[in-house]
């Protein structure tokens, strides 16, 4: 799978943004992407060093009723946290 299709965006809030200061950074990724993938895409896309990669499926939320009978509801994701090497960073907030 190529990098760019494994990564699909990076999540913006501020708790990333503190752990970001860490060294930890978070995206959204594809649903059939394992560690190992999100890894070499990291590695791949922004040329740092990648320690450890943590994983977290996010279950779809039901929403509010629309008409009588439908209900809304936001689709599954899996988002990654990835621990990037001491003295490492990336630039992904930059444009914010």
């Amino acid at each position: 799978m190529n990098s760019y299709k494994i990564l699909i965006r990076p999540i913006d809030t501020e708790k990333t943004r503190f752990m970001a200061e860490q060294g930890q950074y978070t995206f959204q990724v594809a649903r059939s992407a394992n560690k190992i993938q999100v890894k070499r895409a990291v590695e791949d896309v922004f040329g740092v060093t990648v320690t450890s990669v943590n994983m977290i499926n996010v279950p779809a939320k039901v929403g509010r009723r629309i008409g009588r009978r439908r209900v809304a509801r936001s689709a599954p994701w899996k988002k990654a946290v990835v621990t990037l090497a001491e003295g490492k960073q990336i630039d992904v907030f930059e444009g914010a």
